[in-house]
């Protein structure tokens, strides 16, 4: 344990759904809620005021829309949330070398080693100025957390939140954990406190007054001797720059179970593709492939194999993903598939294998070549008026309007609301879904892409009653925008 509170962890606040009411003038100061729009999609993020109605992460869509019907449902935009998740680690690393990404949202950084004195005013000030810039780079809000030990700089960025700074002054660890459920404590999940409980601790003081040798007896020795060691405000794990991935995988969960076999080849091979770009992307190769198949009755299996050597060929690893898939019955239905590489490592080693199946791969492409081409030019323009799936909350551009982002869509028609993050709230109109004039777009930034004399809005991260009075005109677009929206 340190002496003074030199870890720090950053949690930004809501994060998917703040970006998202940075980038949308007209949601902002209204419940936001980010993750799978389908039957059967999971919410990943919700803003505040939607949380006011329960809505939180992890709940079936459904029952958040059931809790706030009202809410913008929106699907993900990662390659934006990557953006602003660069320019915040950017800033965490002006701090300190040691600086340990959790996720897109979330790191520890020990600002012991990036020469901050081991002053509890110090330390403050690095949090408060931290804080500042990450709403000038991003115009987002993180609450921060510091600590002498990175369990406590967590529960402080918790108790932080939203858009705060709380410091545990060492020596204050056992007096501030002591109420605190059991569940507080990294690794206890529903399976140990239910053990917990039935041996009547229920708290934190109530797990340092059990013992060691108590908690040993009901979850085992290293489980058990951990638990006593955080119950007593003890955790010397280091902060590490780098975290090796022990593995890289994607998967995607369809609205509707897959039952031709063809349709689930194809989206394993779709996946596998995905799985090479991300392993690339990071630098990496792997020798062991897996897939994942999730049932039409929520059983789930997985199965794998070790190839000769590392490898981030996709046609190797393609092959390899449908082989597993040949063993696997999906007769019944499939809701979920994902294709992984583990047993990673930074170089390739080619084999026969890898050429083998670029060849296979060449000779299939040739094969179409000619089919295509027959189709003539009417097939190619058939293929490209296909109509797209408009998802809720991404971007466009329209040749007359400019960009914008789709509200909704059906029957036909998208619903667009043309802004941007640094409009005023904008003005919706709907198209037919094949309109040659609406095309996919690119995230705008949510700073520094502000032309000049452009009007600038301030982001809504926090709940209404605690938010800043916005000026006059802002208010009466608002409001405006809120009756446009209520009448969809």
């Amino acid at each position: 344990m340190r002496p003074a509170p030199t870890i720090l962890h950053l949690d930004m606040d809501a994060f998917y759904a703040s970006a998202e009411q940075a980038a949308k003038p007209s949601l902002r100061g209204k419940p936001v809620v980010v993750g799978g729009i389908g039957p059967r999609g999971v919410v990943a993020t919700a803003s505040y005021e939607a949380r006011v109605f329960g809505v939180r992460s992890a709940m079936p869509t459904a029952q958040a829309r059931r809790l706030c019907p009202n809410a913008a449902y929106l699907s993900p935009r990662f390659t934006l949330y990557r953006q602003v998740s660069e320019a915040v680690m950017e800033l965490l690393h002006e701090l300190s070398p040691l600086v340990e990404p959790l996720s897109l949202d979330e790191a520890f950084v020990d600002l012991e080693a990036g020469g901050v004195p081991a002053e509890t005013a110090a330390v403050r000030a690095v949090g408060e100025k931290l804080r500042r810039d990450i709403r000038s780079a991003t115009g987002l809000t993180g609450s921060v957390g510091l600590a002498g030990a990175k369990m406590l700089a967590k529960i402080a960025s918790e108790a932080a939140k939203p858009n705060g700074l709380v410091v545990i002054e060492p020596g204050t660890e056992r007096e501030l954990l002591g109420p605190m459920t059991v569940r507080t404590l990294p690794g206890v999940g529903p399976a140990t406190a239910e053990t917990l409980r039935r041996a009547g601790i229920h708290t934190v003081a109530e797990t340092a007054e059990a013992g060691e040798a108590e908690l040993v007896r009901l979850l085992g020795k290293a489980h058990g001797a951990g638990l006593y060691a955080m119950a007593l405000g003890r955790d010397d794990r280091p902060v590490v720059a780098e975290r090796d991935a022990k593995s890289i995988s994607v998967e995607d969960t369809f609205e509707v179970d897959l039952t031709d076999r063809t349709r689930v080849r194809a989206e394993v091979l779709r996946l596998a593709d995905r799985c090479v770009q991300r392993l690339r992307a990071a630098g990496r190769s792997g020798r062991t492939v897996v897939i994942k198949v999730r049932n039409y009755d929520f059983s789930t299996l997985t199965r794998s194999e070790t190839l000769r050597g590392p490898t981030d060929d996709p046609g190797v690893i393609r092959e390899a993903a449908v082989r597993l898939l040949e063993a696997v019955d999906t007769t019944g239905g499939v809701r979920l598939l994902g294709v992984g590489v583990s047993g990673l490592a930074d170089f390739t080693q080619e084999d026969l294998f890898a050429q083998l199946a670029t060849e296979r791969e060449a000779e299939e492409l040739a094969k179409a070549a000619p089919e295509a081409a027959g189709e003539g030019a009417e097939g190619g323009e058939a293929a490209e008026e296909r109509p797209r799936r408009w998802h809720p909350g991404l971007d466009v551009v329209h040749e007359e309007y400019g960009a914008g982002w789709v509200q909704g869509s059906g029957v036909g028609r998208v619903t667009v609301r043309f802004e941007t993050p640094w409009s005023a709230p904008g003005r919706v109109r709907t198209f037919a879904v094949g309109d040659p004039a609406l095309r996919p777009g690119e995230p705008l930034p949510l700073v520094g892409g502000q032309p000049e004399g452009a009007q600038s809005s301030e982001p809504a991260i926090l709940p209404k009653s605690l938010s800043p009075e916005p000026p006059a005109s802002a208010e009466g677009s608002e409001s405006a925008s809120g009756e446009e929206m209520s009448s969809r």
